[in-house]
């Protein structure tokens, strides 16, 4: 079982820490997840890899100015969608001989008023102190490609055959920005 190591009374303990031995560092997700899909097709064990993300970073990429406009403009639109939403099923689920486009357009309608009264509600909570509209993502400066120790050579010849076809190269560990903890960089004793 992945993540499971042995406690000193023998009984199995689940260790959220990936371990393993480093077997290619990658600038990118794509790269590192190249390389595990290559030693797939190789018909590598993969079930022994793990890709770990290395300096995590959260990234806020600001979209926009927020105004009176845009926040009742979104809270428009989004509650217009959960009101097709509910009108598509109370049209769905209505008795025979009633209108079913009277309850989409009921519940868009009624779906986009509560949405603009939410979104102004909202904007007015803010106080001013978020006028903008952002996206939040979590980024890793590099991506390590970890192997059990058993496994490790014969999945660094299959990677180095990969790098030789010059699709995907790994970092050479010089090359890495920052040491790994020793826990991820997997030590003989693991």
């Amino acid at each position: 079982m992945r993540g499971t190591t042995m406690t000193t009374q023998g009984m199995p303990s689940m260790d959220p820490r990936p371990s393993g031995f480093t077997i290619g560092t990658y600038d990118t997700y794509l790269e590192a997840q190249r390389a595990v899909d290559y030693l797939s097709d190789e018909k590598f064990p993969v079930e022994h890899t793990t890709i770990v993300g290395n300096n995590l970073r959260q990234v806020e990429k600001i979209t926009g100015r927020l105004t009176w406009g845009r926040a009742l403009s979104a809270g428009l639109a989004s509650g217009a969608w959960f009101g097709l939403f509910v009108g598509s099923l109370l049209a769905i689920f209505s008795p025979e001989g009633a209108s079913w486009i009277a309850a989409l357009v009921t519940g868009v309608v009624l779906g986009a008023i509560f949405g603009m009264i939410f979104g102004a509600i909202g904007y007015a909570q803010l106080g001013g102190r978020r006028d903008f509209t952002s996206r939040t993502s979590v980024v890793a400066t590099t991506y390590d490609v970890l192997c059990d120790h058993r496994f490790a050579e014969e999945a660094r010849n299959h990677l180095a055959k990969l790098a030789l076809k010059g699709e995907v190269s790994p970092r050479l560990p010089d090359q890495r920005p920052e040491q790994t903890p020793d826990h991820i960089q997997g030590q003989p004793g693991q």
